[in-house]
């Protein structure tokens, strides 16, 4: 019913920026938030920042001050500005966005993931 679509990764060096981009398409109904996972080889996947439905963020600790997340107008594309990059945020990102159905049980999709690769 619903795709998420990723793109922006890429190869930057140390210190440098990329804009993650996430575009939903299908029915889109029932959503909590949406988020931006991140997973390195041989690393649990980490959650990096959320938005809700209502527009308030979080983020992990590690990206407090240097990623943005942000959604348009349409609730259809989800962002994820990221600057300053560090060797450490090297890792394959991956947009999701869940809710609960009508009879109350959890949901959520995810997008297949973009590159992103920091360079010392």
């Amino acid at each position: 019913q619903v795709q998420l679509v990723e793109s922006g990764g890429g190869l930057v060096q140390a210190g440098g920026s990329l804009r993650l981009a996430c575009v939903a398409s299908g029915t889109f109904s029932n959503i909590n938030a949406m988020d931006w996972y991140r997973q390195a080889p041989g690393k649990e996947r980490e959650l990096v920042a959320r938005i809700t439905s209502s527009g308030l963020t979080n983020y992990a600790d590690s990206v407090k001050g240097r990623f943005t997340i942000s959604r348009d107008n349409t609730k259809n594309t989800l962002y994820l500005q990221m600057n300053t990059l560090k060797p450490e945020d090297t890792a394959v990102y991956s947009c999701s966005a869940w809710g609960d159905s009508r009879d109350g049980v959890r949901f959520d999709y995810w997008g297949q993931g973009t590159q992103v690769t920091v360079s010392s």
